[in-house]
Formats: structure tokens, sequence, C-alpha cells
């Protein structure tokens, strides 16, 4: 039983479930990416270069026999493949971009003070000071 309980310790940590949420948006996202690029990106590119479908695309290694079906390298498939992963980086880039520009910009430690004030004549005196240059009154080691 202590597995179990270990298991659901780790499950349910604030960065696996954000990972995991993560992970399905991105799959969503990603068949959008690959509907606009196969649907609405190689359409026009491929009327400019001639009416080329790239997901058509193949190279026949050996041809259809009445026992085996033909054995094909898809390149044109892998080009809508590639633009996929070009289209998604760059939005991913993109939105990283802005995330980063809206975030807070944290603000630096405020650094020592490297003077004190004279307990005696309120005069502003060296941190390390061990007597007041002013009034010469013995100070506390800082």
């Amino acid at each position: 039983m202590q597995i179990l309980k270990e298991f659901k310790e780790f499950a349910m940590r604030g960065n696996v479930v954000d990972m995991a949420v993560g992970i399905i948006i991105g799959s969503a996202f990603g068949k959008i990416v690959s509907s606009l690029v196969q649907d609405v990106i190689m359409p026009p590119i491929g009327l400019i270069m001639g009416n080329v479908d790239f997901s058509n695309l193949v190279v026949t290694l050996k041809e259809k026999t009445e026992t085996a079906e033909a054995i094909t390298l898809k390149y044109g498939v892998f080009i809508n493949t590639i633009l996929d992963f070009a289209i998604v980086a760059f939005a991913i880039f993109m939105l990283i971009k802005q995330i980063n520009r809206l975030k807070k910009k944290e603000e630096a430690p405020a650094p020592e003070p490297a003077t004190k004030e004279c307990p005696q004549c309120c005069s502003i005196i060296p941190i390390k000071a061990l007597r007041c240059p002013h009034c010469t009154s013995e100070l506390q080691a800082a």
C-alpha cells in the first residue's frame, strides 16, 4: 500500500499535472496545425508549382503485384510533416516570446547598505566604522 501512496503523491504533484495538460493541449494544437498545412497552405503551393499535390509525391521501389502491395517512399508526406513541424515550432516560439515579454521582470535584490547612522549624533558613517568621525563616540561592531 505504501507504493500506491507514493504513486498518488507523484501523480498529483503540480508539475506532473501541468505537464499532462500541456501534452494534451499540444496534441490538439498539432492536429490544428496539420490541418492548416494540409488543407490551407499546401494546396496553393501545389497550384503555384503546377498542380502538384505533395501528399501524392512518391518514389516506387517495387511495383504492386497480385500477392503484394507496392513499396513506395512517400517523400511528399514527409515534406508536409516538415512544414507541420516548422509551423508548430514557429507558433510555440512566438507564444513563448509573448509570455516572456508579459512576465514581470524580477527585481534585483537590494544591495547591502554601505553606511549607517551614528546613534549619538545621527551622522552618516561607513558601516564598518567602530568610532564616529564626527562625535568620536564608540560604536558597536556591525
